[in-house]
């Protein structure tokens, strides 16, 4: 008998005929084998037992080789197949058993039981109806007439499927093929089957898992293969469409037409992508957005990658700072996916260029409940915060009337001009020459901070570099909180270049 906890024990368990496989006695003189089949017979045995399969197997291929009518051989040799999860292998092996041993009913009975995990139902049935009629031990009729209630039950329910499946009663058949698969494992035409309802129920990664199973279970699946492909493109993963199983088809069949052709559109559009990618990695954002423009144009109908496309163009815009069309293009993509985050980060930045501060505070807000531990959505909040604020007291922008992201060229033409417009020698009257003072002050403190590039960076992130309260007690005053006296003689056209300006006043 079997050790209780030995792999006998434990194959009897999964596979309860299987008992006999361990167990079974010798009959040499029956099977007129030779001394050496016996040797390799009994030392398969104890191999099996051990739990050494692969050398158990070796035994079992010499016991067979020796004697290829030894139906024990092909028997010990299938239950080692079962044990390594080779259920292929071992179906041969127990049909051979039952050609050499009609009345051996615990191979008819677990090839009954492997036909029926493949969904083999008709052949099951019969299996299972001629250990009924074989004087089987009361434990083996017992199973058989198990296995044939459940063998007619299967047929049952794979009738209602095909039935709601030719009704377009997805979901229904759906139901139906879950409860066969749990018996019927093996069978990849149901598994398809299913994975054609999931398709049209709008489920396409439940489809894809059951091609998959479908494409081990059954050889040379190129069908399978090539559905997995497709699924993957239309889900906007390129890159799993492009990898195993488009090439595995091909591997199969270098003459599978839609195979092939699938498989040139996905190379081209990978290799947009990927020559996009690269430009944004290397900053050459203008020339990104052309290349996703041509991901759009290849594939105009897949909605994935218009949108992906679209997402990233968006991103261009952003960092390239063009922030009206990154506007439009960010918002274009939120009207699709309302819970796109990088969507939403993209267009905050684009809102700071526009001096957008509630706008982009909202995104940042709204990016965040989807992603509460992203530092950059953080980060780029706490700065949409801190130039709200800022943008409450003194904007420099605003005083030399410059965007936000204006070039330091810009900001010194744009100072100049005012400088001259608002120079106080410019007005007679005292009231007038106070409100010029003020301005030309003003004037004067914007083209200080935006001229040099930390100052300029200070203020970009929300901190006053001449307000000594954002200082946070680095001492002192606004060094530009003077009285206009201490501006006399103060020429603000002289440096930046070579201009020189004499005012002549009447």
């Amino acid at each position: 008998m079997v050790a209780p906890g030995s792999l006998g024990s434990r194959l009897g368990a999964v596979f309860p005929f299987l008992l006999v496989l361990v167990d079974l006695q010798y009959e040499g003189a029956e099977c007129g084998v030779n001394a050496d089949v016996e040797k390799h017979l009994e030392l398969g045995k104890k191999l099996l037992a051990a739990g050494q399969l692969a050398d158990a197997l070796s035994q079992f291929h010499a016991a067979v080789d020796g004697d290829p009518d030894n139906y024990i051989a092909y028997y010990r040799r299938a239950t080692v197949f079962l044990a390594m999860g080779k259920s292929k292998a071992a179906l041969p092996d127990l049909t051979k058993v039952i050609e050499l041993k009609m009345d051996f009913t615990a191979a008819r009975l677990q090839r009954g039981h492997l036909l029926l995990k493949q969904g083999k139902l008709d052949e099951a049935e019969d299996d299972f109806k001629r250990v009924l009629k074989s004087n089987p031990s009361e434990s083996e009729e017992k199973e058989a007439e198990a296995q044939l209630v459940k063998a007619d039950e299967m047929q049952r329910l794979r009738s209602q499927a095909l039935g709601a499946f030719d009704s377009a009663d997805y979901t229904a058949a759906i139901t139906f093929l879950d409860k066969i698969l749990e018996v019927c494992v093996w069978d990849a035409d149901l598994r398809e089957l299913r994975a054609e309802c999931f398709i049209k129920e709008g489920e396409p990664r439940k489809a894809i898992s059951d091609l998959k199973a479908a494409s081990k279970l059954k050889n040379d699946n190129t069908e399978a293969f090539y559905k997995i492909s497709t699924l993957y493109y239309q889900l906007g993963d390129h890159a799993l469409s492009l990898s195993s199983e488009v090439r595995e088809c091909l591997k199969l069949d270098q003459d599978h037409k839609r195979c092939f052709a699938h498989y040139k559109q996905v190379k081209k559009l990978n290799k947009l992508i990927e020559s996009a990618e690269e430009l944004i990695r290397d900053g050459r954002y203008t020339d990104a957005t052309s290349k996703y423009e041509s991901v759009m144009k290849t594939e105009p109908s897949v909605a994935e990658y218009t949108v992906r496309s679209k997402e990233r163009i968006c991103h261009c815009f952003s960092k390239d700072e063009k922030p009206v069309e990154a506007i439009r293009i960010c918002s274009e993509v939120l009207q699709m996916e309302p819970d796109n985050v990088n969507a939403l980060k993209d267009r905050a930045e684009a809102y700071l260029i526009e001096e957008m501060y509630d706008e982009a505070i909202q995104d940042y807000e709204t990016a965040q409940e989807h992603n509460e531990n992203d530092q950059q959505i953080r980060e780029g909040l706490e700065k949409a915060q801190r130039l709200l604020k800022q943008s409450q007291k003194r904007d420099y922008y605003k005083i030399l009337g410059v965007k936000r992201n204006a070039k330091k060229q810009e900001i010194i033409k744009a100072y100049r001009k005012l400088a001259l417009q608002w120079h106080p020698d410019n007005f007679q009257n005292e009231e007038e020459k106070k409100k010029a003072e003020k301005k030309f002050i003003d004037i004067a403190a914007a083209k200080e901070v935006l001229s040099d590039p930390e100052m300029r960076k200070k203020f970009d992130d929300g901190e006053d570099p001449l307000d000594a309260e954002s200082q946070q007690g680095g001492g002192g005053g606004n060094p530009f909180h003077r009285s206009w006296n201490s501006w006399q003689g103060f020429n603000p056209f002289s440096s930046g270049g070579p201009f020189r300006f004499k005012f002549h006043f009447n």
